[in-house]
């Protein structure tokens, strides 16, 4: 499953993945408990795939930041929880993201990407890169 069915709602904790659309939003099922929930498009919702995080020089997108997460601990979870102190979590976005912009990422930022990437390898998402099925879409559509 790639980022673009994974969802953050506003006002609800953890993440949730996308199950179908329905006339007035959608149905999404919680990656914490499993518990189905009717979200309706006034909610804010987030994709994964679109959200980026800000360095000095551009927006990395959310996908690549768990990639070098990914990389920089072999697979596993990540070494920090995200109930570590504020200097620890931006000690180890640091690591993970040199030039990323510090006036600009909050600490609550970085709580979120560390606490969203270990629900996500909980649950076996570990495949951020969506190349693979974007090709799958363009050839879809190309028949």
């Amino acid at each position: 499953m790639s980022l673009n069915k994974i969802l953050s709602i506003s006002g609800k904790p953890g993440l949730y993945k996308l199950l179908t659309q329905t006339r007035s939003g959608f149905v999404a099922e919680s990656l914490l408990d499993g518990k189905k929930v009717t979200v309706s498009f006034k909610n804010n919702v987030s994709v994964l795939s679109e959200i980026a995080i800000y360095t000095l020089e551009e927006e990395v997108p959310l996908k690549d930041v768990f990639e070098k997460i990914k990389e920089k601990e072999n697979g596993g979870k990540t070494s920090v929880s995200h109930k570590d102190a504020k200097i620890k979590l931006e000690e180890y976005l640091f690591e993970v993201l040199p030039n990323y912009d510090e006036d600009r990422v909050y600490a609550s930022d970085i709580k979120k990407i560390i606490q969203w990437y270990n629900l996500l390898h909980e649950h076996g998402i570990t495949e951020f890169d969506s190349s693979e099925e974007e090709e799958e879409i363009a050839s879809e559509e190309n028949e």
